[in-house]
């Protein structure tokens, strides 16, 4: 008997070991095929580029070779960018983090109670519908020209989002299970620590990506516009100058900077969200 159950369970361990190896080359290869993708867009893309400066001859345009080299210079040789982007980065982080202190709580109350929400959707309303460039000069008078007003503008242009968001997240939780709760003698406090927050997490980070985005977007904007300090001085420094591969190659630094940002709240997510269901396919 003893014998038996041995073999048994040492059956069982092999087709778990065999079971986690074939879930591991499962993902190896859907990384490499990712990879693989993005890797022929980027190919695709490069020689879409080089076919259209051939066709147009316009030697304004920077080759991708240019560019190339450009970034390597202007990441290696050059501390006027690392200045730009720490000037520039003052401005993007602090009014994030502001965004989040004044979104996520704002979204929790739209969601959860009916009475704020009255009060809120007005404001949030006129907020997604108006653009935000023209008040720049507004708030360039009220506020000057250093750090507040581009806090103020990266604010504006994220924090709207996030308290979207988030009162979505907070709508989506069922309803059934608040009421079990309250059926089961749970507190508002409770119902807030066991199921609202953890029911809206998933919405509450996607609100923060999307408003990550939208605060890299205002802090260029208005360096560009009206404050230029940081990389938009750069840029229009560059510009002036006709260096437009440093041009170029500024524009993709601030590309991978964005990338690199969102993929960390990404792996964020997902590591404060394991419990939430994953849906995709393919």
């Amino acid at each position: 008997m003893a014998f038996a159950h041995g073999s048994r369970r040492s059956k069982v361990q092999k087709k778990s070991v065999h079971r986690t190896g074939a879930r591991r080359n499962r993902m190896k290869r859907s990384i490499a095929l990712d990879w693989g993708l993005r890797l022929s867009v980027f190919i695709v893309a490069v020689a879409s580029w080089e076919l259209f400066l051939g066709a147009s001859q316009n030697f304004l345009l920077p080759r991708f070779t240019e560019i190339a080299s450009g970034l390597f210079r202007l990441l290696f040789f050059e501390a006027r960018f690392w200045e730009a982007l720490y000037i520039s980065n003052q401005a993007l982080i602090f009014g994030f983090v502001i965004s989040l202190f004044l979104g996520v709580p704002l979204g929790l109350l739209a969601g959860r109670f009916r009475w704020a929400d009255r009060v809120l959707n007005p404001y949030v309303g006129v907020l997604l519908v108006m653009p935000v460039a023209p008040l720049i000069p507004i708030v360039i008078i009220a506020l000057g020209l250093g750090l507040a007003a581009r806090l103020f503008i990266v604010v504006l242009f994220s924090f709207v989002f996030i308290t979207v968001n988030t009162r979505a997240g907070v709508r989506n939780v069922e309803s059934s299970l608040i009421e079990m709760a309250k059926s089961f003698g749970a507190s508002e406090a409770q119902i807030w620590r066991r199921i609202v927050i953890p029911g809206a997490t998933p919405a509450i980070f996607a609100g923060m990506r999307i408003g990550l985005g939208r605060a890299i977007t205002g802090m260029v904007m208005v360096e560009l516009l009206l404050v230029a300090s940081g990389l938009g001085r750069l840029l229009l420094e560059f510009s002036g100058r006709m260096q437009s591969d440093f041009v170029f190659a500024t524009v993709i630094a601030v590309i991978i900077e964005a990338l690199a940002l969102l993929a960390a709240m990404q792996a964020l997510e997902k590591r404060v969200t394991r419990w939430a269901p994953d849906v995709s396919i393919g």
